[in-house]
């Protein structure tokens, strides 16, 4: 891959500039959110020493390099007819049930086949186009396995008013979780803050300093007995990327299915493979729907409040679990 690479000299006037700021004023054309990216995922050099923290502040005469990887140019959405679950519609927004396996829109490793070229397809041209022509509509993201409810706007002023409600947290956003264990208190809120993992940077993670702010309400809904497992729910006070995975495993708790965070936890699956092999084995995704969703339209003003059922594969695996055998312990078994 092609790249351009920078070479900086920092000068007596910028002694003490933030670093992030620094370079965003330094390199024409690269937005001060990409540098900070590439600080965090340890691209930036200061006199040959990686910096990983976008607030280090630079002295005068330390040499700053980095490369720039040019980021091959993705085509602009096109309209593709895929399938949409639509639980809601108006000429201002529609709410669609996404399933678990649809990316939201395309980006690099994911050209087509998201949820934004349905959107084309079944919206035509209105969509707003504030979130960028790779995003249209989009004011908000689950992840790709991640199923259930998602809010795009099919104009601008819509959008205008969707943000304005995330902004201000006015919207009410419940997921259900299939975790391992028995989360205690069975009911409680997380805050912790959320940035770039310092061990992996391509995985968030809780961060003592820095990160963003990020709260995480959660309720035992049932304890899945005599298995480790248990259902939640969570509400969402923030939106930060992987929010409630990477909150429930800093609690010990992760979410069933997680390829990304359920580190130790996984091994749990092995451990209790006897009496659930078959439940795991239909699962291949994290256990996580977000199935309600509840706010007052930005347009109309007339209060929506939407929720879907678990999606088939969460349902089928609780059910094996409901059915499976405990060899561990057969009395319970009975």
């Amino acid at each position: 891959m092609d790249k351009n690479r920078y070479n900086n000299t920092v000068s007596i006037a910028d002694n003490g500039q933030r670093l992030d700021k620094y370079l965003s004023e330094q390199t024409e054309g690269i937005s001060r959110t990409r540098i900070k990216s590439l600080i965090e995922n340890g691209k930036i050099y200061i006199n040959n020493h990686k910096i990983t923290e976008p607030a280090y502040r630079v002295k005068s005469k330390q040499c700053i390099i980095f490369e720039l990887p040019v980021i091959p140019a993705i085509a602009k959405p096109v309209p593709q007819k895929i399938e949409l679950d639509i639980v809601f519609e108006d000429k201002y927004l529609i709410i669609v049930n996404k399933p678990s396996g649809l990316v939201v829109h395309p980006g690099p490793g994911n050209p087509d086949g998201t949820l934004v070229n349905a959107l084309i397809a079944h919206c035509g041209s209105s969509l707003s186009g504030i979130g960028g022509e790779r995003r249209p509509g989009i004011v908000h993201r689950l992840d790709k396995e991640t199923s259930g409810l998602i809010v795009a706007a099919k104009n601008d002023i819509a959008h205008r008013g969707l943000a304005n409600l995330f902004e201000k947290r006015d919207l009410k956003r419940i997921y259900c979780a299939i975790i391992w264990g028995t989360i205690k208190p069975l009911n409680g809120r997380v805050i912790k803050n959320i940035g770039r993992s310092k061990i992996n940077r391509k995985k968030m993670a809780v961060v003592d300093s820095g990160g963003k702010y990020a709260e995480t309400n959660y309720q035992t809904v049932k304890k899945l007995s005599p298995f480790p497992l248990s259902i939640i729910e969570c509400q969402l006070k923030t939106g930060r990327t992987h929010q409630i995975r990477v909150h429930m495993s800093h609690l010990g708790h992760s979410i069933v299915g997680d390829k990304v965070y359920g580190g130790k936890q996984r091994k749990k699956e092995k451990i209790n493979a006897e009496g659930l092999s078959n439940a795991i084995q239909i699962l291949d995704r994290q256990a996580l729907h977000a199935k309600s969703l509840s706010f007052k339209h930005p347009i109309t003003g007339k209060q929506i409040s939407i929720e879907t059922k678990l999606p088939s594969d969460m349902e089928n695996f609780l059910s094996l679990v409901k059915s499976a055998p405990n060899k561990k312990n057969p009395c319970n078994s009975r």
